[in-house]
């Protein structure tokens, strides 16, 4: 349990580095993230969203039957389920938590 805390803490201690303001030299702005926030996203969020990818894989099959019952097309439970979760976990950029 104590260990779950400690890694709450630290958890939000990286998420409010994170978030830090762009840096502004010159006349740019560093729009880019930062390497706590690259470092979060590699360790944590990007597993927890393999995670949720597996679990929205099998929250899918099971409601596959029940679609295929009432004749409707499992395109939204799959787009909602697989692809977007997906997506997030492969195709965004390291570090870019939107």
């Amino acid at each position: 349990m104590k260990g779950m805390k400690l890694l709450a803490v630290a958890a939000a201690l990286l998420m409010a580095s994170s978030n830090a303001a762009a840096q502004v030299t010159g006349d740019t702005v560093d729009e880019a993230p930062s390497a706590m926030a690259m470092a979060f996203d590699l360790l944590i969020v990007r597993p927890l969203s393999f995670v949720g990818l597996v679990a929205g894989t099998g929250l899918f099959v099971a409601s596959l039957p029940l679609s295929l019952i009432q004749f409707e097309a499992p395109v939204n439970p799959a787009r909602k389920f697989i692809v977007e979760p997906a997506k997030y976990t492969f195709t965004r950029p390291l570090g870019e938590m939107r």
